[in-house]
Formats: C-alpha cells, sequence, structure tokens
C-alpha cells in the first residue's frame, strides 16, 4: 500500500511540474510576443515621425 502511494505521488508530482513548466514556457512566449509588438510598434512610430 505505501509503495502504491509513492507511486502515484510521483506520478501527481511529475504530471504537475509538467503543467507548471507548460504555463511558464506560455508566459514566457506570451511576454516575449507583447515585448516584439512594442518594438514594432515604437519603430513604427520613430518611421512615422520621420517621415513629417
Amino acid at each position: 500500500m505505501s509503495k502504491n502511494n509513492e507511486e502515484n505521488r510521483k506520478k501527481n508530482k511529475k504530471k504537475i511540474d509538467q503543467k507548471k513548466r507548460k504555463m511558464q514556457n506560455a508566459e514566457a512566449e506570451r511576454k516575449a510576443r507583447l515585448k516584439q509588438i512594442r518594438e514594432d510598434f515604437k519603430a513604427k512610430e520613430a518611421d512615422n515621425k520621420s517621415e513629417q
């Protein structure tokens, strides 16, 4: 019984760790995408100002 509980705990921990890793990766991708959008916007604004 104890061994089975230990195995279940390990499986659950592994699943939770995978979910956490997936969430962290998604958050990092989201931040990178937002940063890129901001940089593109700033570059576009700079181009617009230089054209005027």
